[in-house]
């Protein structure tokens, strides 16, 4: 995975709690004003201690002015793909073209039958999602859109706004069939740490590059983004020491398997700071060096 040599990027994945806002704001606007380049929120529309993640991602937009935005990962099941686009490309003219659209297939089955969504088996989830990657990019278009799938469809509609840029679209993969359809039409593949350990990536990433391969794409084309979670200690672990420890870790997570944008999931204000001010520029520096 050394071949990518994709942009470092740097971005933090705070909780959308309804009962404490004033700190997920007050968190974005450090991180905006800090220069890391992404913030990203979860998105489970049937969460009650949770604010809606459009709504929130919205709000922050307009109280940030240069950090990029994007749902980790939107709950497909919920959200028509049509009614997302939208959404997306609304957001992305407002911020000026700061938003990004990470995708999930679905989890959490019975919370989303309970919030009036479908039931979908694992070949039904991936194949839904590879209709809704299609036609969201249609929409995206601002042409009359006809398309007609198994699970979406669209027609005669006439789609717009156009985004302000061309929004890229990451998936939250895991198993075979994602991970294909990642490398074959996605722009960035976003595991998480707790689902997918750094054991795992050089196994996953490597499905990624062959379906890019086949597809006829650069798999550097397709970048890799992990969303970490730690605490500055003097652990020993992953993620668990001082701030040269987190350097170096991330830093051969990047020149050994390829990660190039790491999220850090947390509402602790130190912690945010220390990540932005202190672990990237080091990290960057620590890359920089070994690729000459």
């Amino acid at each position: 995975m050394t071949h990518l040599r994709q942009p470092l990027e740097f971005g933090f994945f705070p909780s959308p709690a309804a009962d404490d806002l004033a700190t997920t704001l007050r968190l974005a606007a450090v991180a905006d004003a800090a220069g890391l380049e992404l913030l990203t929120m979860q998105d489970n529309p049937y969460q009650r201690r949770f604010l809606d993640t459009w709504t929130l991602l919205s709000v922050i937009g307009a109280r940030t002015e240069r950090i990029r935005l994007s749902p980790n990962v939107a709950n497909l099941p919920l959200r028509p793909p049509v009614v997302l686009a939208k959404s997306a490309a609304s957001l992305d003219v407002i911020t000026g073209g700061r938003v990004e659209l990470g995708l999930g297939a679905g989890a959490f089955w019975d919370a989303v039958v309970a919030a009036g969504g479908p039931r979908r088996t694992p070949r039904e989830a991936v194949d839904a999602i590879t209709e809704a990657i299609a036609l969201i990019r249609e929409f995206w278009r601002g042409d009359t859109v006809h398309f007609d799938g198994d699970f979406y469809s669209a027609d005669g509609l006439h789609a717009g706004p156009k985004p302000a840029h061309d929004i890229p679209i990451w998936l939250g993969a895991i198993g075979p069939r994602m991970l294909r359809l990642t490398g074959s039409v996605a722009d960035a593949w976003v595991p998480s740490m707790a689902f997918v350990p750094p054991s795992q990536l050089a196994e996953k990433n490597q499905v990624i590059d062959d379906a890019a391969v086949a597809a006829g794409r650069d798999p550097a084309s397709v970048k890799r983004i992990y969303n970490i979670n730690g605490s500055f200690g003097q652990g020993s672990g992953l993620l668990e020491g001082g701030v040269r420890d987190w350097a170096e870790q991330l830093a051969d997570l990047t020149l050994g398997l390829g990660m190039s944008t790491f999220i850090l999931a947390t509402d602790d204000a130190d912690d945010l700071a220390r990540f932005a001010g202190d672990v990237a520029p080091a990290v960057r520096e620590l890359v920089a060096a070994e690729r000459g």
